[in-house]
């Protein structure tokens, strides 16, 4: 559905009229049965239409589009659709829609009508555009009848039943639906324009001031964006400001707040609420930017205290098992209190509260209660009641992954070329995407699914299809690829089932939530594999993937480069800002994110039009559209317009300038010894006698400075590449130097836990031993001011393991020398560990960290480029001495 609210205008098809609902959707059947019905639908269609054209001849007539316009309260809506039969005889016009249901048929009538109110409404809707004239029939409508032909899946038995005048009452509440929504939507719109919100930072910090007119002026000319800035610079506020003022324009409908951390959204929840909470006094432009109370509003100066801020409407989307009020998460329609005919109870139950009043709380615990109260699942308010709000938060899943992409681009009226999207943590956005495309099938899972299917009784040959998956994932010995017969044979088995499950009427309330997942998982991926189909599947098929065994029994088909995946859906919205601390190379995260050259479509629209806000779509220009762009030109005139028009839409690169970090890090590049996974060891003993001197030395400085910062503790952390060689480290220190008390870091998954274990270990240890690339090195955020000396033990590499080599070798065919393939694969997902530990080290003025970058490779231009610029430069130590002077300076 697209509408124009300056016009009071919605063009829709008939069957996404019909099936519009302001509440829940009820499925008939679910999940599993709805595809199946679909597909047996085909062939019952095709069955009526032979019958028909053998009982009526030339009078049939088939799949006829019907187009018209229908006015109600004050909006056009345009209707297009395809009846499935009309029929012609006997001076009448029959129409005819035909619908597959998995019920025994004939049924009661009352009933057909209360299951399945949507067919009703769809043929009415067609016969209502017949009567006012609007369609394209071609012939006198005065005599003309409607039906609903229901058919059962299993036997093909139909059943008729004829349109009454009582079924136009359901077409009529069908508009005054959409309407409602329409007029819900246009009011959302009046609230953005009168948005007025607090600043992010009551006392800007040293280099905020400007950073978000930089970020807007930018955004102006390039609506897509890379912005870079250190932890702690306070990017969660600088994006918010942003988009609330993009809102505020009318430049976009609706901004998407992705994060990959559910605490990251959590604080933007938090920020947001801030800067529109009560009391607000005085409007910006009469106060100066650090001013404590104010708004951000267009007033002239000298207007009137103002008494509130304009809440936005933003909602935090959670994943859809922490909705779930069941002490177990298994979402089947028919055996859930709380989903079975939600879609009834919806209208009594009071939780359109949720989305018509901005004010309402939607936190998780209150849509948990609500639900209960009113027996409807929790999701499912969530799912009503995102469409009408203007700020979506949640995980970067519900854009990019084909699971769960859904909930945002199947909202009514969502319209990505009008919604603004913002990415924070954006340099995890590649292996996310990627972790999204892979999958993962092991024979002990496969045999726990086969008993339960032995148990639920199923179709014999959906159960001998698993067997014979079963056996081939038993069989499967450790590999580093799969050999080409054998991925053969694996396509062919997950295609046998992946035929036989939406077919199969499965009771999947029996099966439960593993072995349902494990069934269903099979249909998706096939789906992804398969280049027919959605554009959004054709696009994945073309993502390459590793088919490996890492060990017995074990199949992984891993997505080795997801960079199309992401550039493509990048593309689809009206602007994009990604923002992160380590972006840098800036050449190689674009082409990671599939945006490392600009869109032939938005080369021609810049051409034909002058200047304007931000262009519809992103985009990307492949060699060939590039060299058929420039055989159309004929003038210099001409190519330098495409040269601009490259530039602008190609992504920009705002570096946020933080002074107080300029110099704050006094860095020494250790060259004494090679960290290599082959040299290593023979350097154990320095390692571990440099990391006793640097504890030394924090004591002393603590010690001697104890009123510098009174946050810091003398405790030092050391940043290790692996988990193995940090244990052979504490090992080797234990017998260097007894006296350091080493905190190996756990393997925690909860942050809570995390943070626990840090604050306890600066207490009470000398030296916290954390592991790159964990959450503990990039993630936690209490060791900036507290931490004020730390080493890194070699750049953080990838292993070398079957699926680097293989993406080294799908970099090494695009196109890219061995080296410039080393450097995208190994060297940028490194160091980039490296810069995202250093930077949690100083979050504030005043934090000040002296580190070690301790193997030689640190002073090989190659890795010394990767390096944020306040590490590039400082000391290089080359013997003990060196070392002793650096740390005693």
């Amino acid at each position: 559905m697209t509408f124009d609210l300056d016009k009071r205008s919605a063009a829709l098809s008939v069957g996404e009229f019909s099936d519009f609902s302001l509440g829940p959707r009820e499925s008939p059947g679910g999940g599993a049965a709805g595809l199946w019905r679909a597909q047996l639908g085909t062939h019952w269609h095709n069955e009526l239409r032979t019958r028909a054209i053998a009982e009526h001849a030339s009078a049939a007539e088939f799949e006829i589009p019907i187009t018209g316009q229908i006015a109600h309260r004050g909006w056009t809506l345009t209707l297009t659709g395809r009846i499935d039969q009309i029929i012609r005889a006997d001076a009448r016009i029959t129409l005819r829609e035909i619908k597959s249901v998995t019920r025994h048929l004939p049924a009661d009538e009352t009933e057909l009508r209360r299951d399945y109110p949507e067919y009703f409404i769809q043929i009415a809707t067609y016969a209502a555009l017949a009567r006012l004239g609007l369609s394209s029939l071609g012939s006198q409508l005065s005599a003309f009848s409607s039906q609903l032909c229901f058919v059962e899946t299993q036997s093909g038995l139909a059943q008729t039943i004829p349109l009454t005048s009582a079924d136009e009452a359901l077409f009529r509440a069908q508009l005054e639906r959409l309407t409602e929504f329409l007029d819900l939507r246009l009011r959302a719109r009046e609230r953005l324009r009168g948005l007025r919100f607090r600043p992010a930072f009551a006392t800007p910090r040293p280099g905020q001031e400007s950073t978000r007119a930089d970020l807007t002026h930018l955004f102006e000319r390039h609506p897509l964006v890379f912005f870079e800035a250190p932890t702690g610079f306070g990017k969660t506020g600088v994006l918010l400001e942003f988009a609330l003022g993009q809102l505020r324009a009318g430049h976009f409908d609706r901004a998407l707040y992705l994060t990959s951390k559910s605490t990251g959204q959590l604080q933007v929840v938090r920020t947001l609420q801030s800067m529109t909470a009560l009391p607000v006094c005085h409007p910006l432009d009469d106060k100066p930017r650090g001013a404590t109370c104010h708004l951000m509003d267009d007033k002239p100066s000298g207007a009137a205290p103002t008494a509130a801020a304009t809440p936005v409407a933003a909602w935090h989307v959670r994943n859809k098992s922490e909705h779930c009020v069941n002490t177990t998460f298994h979402c089947v329609r028919d055996n859930c209190l709380y989903l079975a005919d939600a879609a009834t109870r919806w209208a009594k139950s009071g939780l359109a509260r949720f989305y018509l009043d901005e004010h309402h709380a939607r936190d998780l615990d209150t849509l948990r209660a609500a639900g209960r109260d009113a027996r409807i699942c929790p999701y499912e308010i969530t799912r009503t009641a995102l469409g009408f709000n203007d700020v979506w938060i949640g995980d970067y899943n519900y854009v990019f992954a084909p699971r769960n992409r859904g909930l945002f681009f199947e909202q009514p009226g969502f319209d990505p070329a009008r919604t603004l999207v913002l990415i924070d943590e954006a340099h995890n956005l590649p292996s996310r995407v990627a972790d999204a495309y892979s999958h993962a099938f092991t024979a002990t899972e496969a045999f726990a699914v086969r008993d339960e299917l032995h148990r639920t009784r199923p179709p014999a040959n959906l159960l001998t299809a698993w067997d014979h998956w079963c056996h081939f994932l038993h069989q499967l010995r450790p590999c580093n690829a799969l050999p080409l017969a054998d991925e053969d044979d694996a396509r062919h088995l997950l295609g046998e089932i992946a035929k036989l499950v939406p077919n199969t009427a499965l009771d999947y309330a029996a099966l439960g939530p593993h072995a349902s997942d494990a069934l269903w998982s099979i249909p998706s991926l096939l789906e992804n594999l398969s280049p027919s189909g959605t554009p959004h599947s054709a696009l994945s098929s073309q993502l390459p993937l590793l088919w490996w065994s890492p060990r017995d029994g074990e199949l992984l088909l891993t997505c080795l480069d997801a960079a199309p995946a992401i550039g493509a859906t990048l593309r689809e919205f009206g602007g994009a800002v990604l923002a992160s601390a380590t972006l840098t190379p800036i050449d190689g995260f674009t082409a990671a994110c599939g945006l490392d050259s600009p869109d032939l479509s938005t080369l021609n629209s810049r051409l034909s039009t002058p200047p304007s806000p931000p262009p519809a779509k992103l985009g990307a220009l492949n060699k060939r559209d590039t060299r058929k762009l420039y055989k159309q030109l004929t003038s210099a005139a001409e190519l330098l317009r495409v040269e601009e028009a490259r530039d602008a839409a190609a992504p920009a690169h705002l570096r946020a300038h933080a002074p107080w970090r300029d110099a704050a890090y006094d860095v020494a590049f250790d060259a004494r010894v090679d960290t290599t996974f082959q040299h290593r060891s023979q350097h154990y003993t320095t390692t571990a006698a440099t990391i006793a001197a640097l504890s030394a030395s924090a004591a002393r400085s603590l010690n001697s400075q104890p009123s510098a910062l009174n946050s810091a503790t003398s405790a030092v952390a050391i940043f290790f590449p692996s988990y193995a060689y940090a244990d052979a480290i504490a090992r080797e220190l234990a017998s260097v130097a007894p006296a350091v008390r080493v905190a190996l870091q756990p393997k925690l998954r909860d942050l809570a836990a995390q943070s626990a274990w840090v604050d306890e270990s600066l207490l009470l240890g000398d030296a916290l031993f954390l592991v790159l690339g964990s959450s503990f090195a990039e993630s936690i955020d209490v060791l900036g001011g507290r931490v004020a000396h730390a080493m890194v033990v070699g750049p953080a590499l990838p292993e070398v393991n079957a699926v680097q080599r293989a993406r080294l070798a799908e970099v090494t065919r695009a196109g890219l020398s061995r080296e410039a393939a080393f450097r995208r694969v190994y060297q940028i997902p490194g160091m980039t560990k490296v810069n995202q530990a250093l930077g949690r080290l100083v979050r504030a003025p005043g934090h000040r960290a002296r580190v070690i970058l301790h193997c030689r490779r640190f002073l090989d231009t190659s890795y010394a480029s990767l390096l944020a610029p306040e590490y590039q430069l400082g000391t290089n130590l080359h013997t003990d001495a060196d070392l002793a002077a650096w740390l005693t300076r």
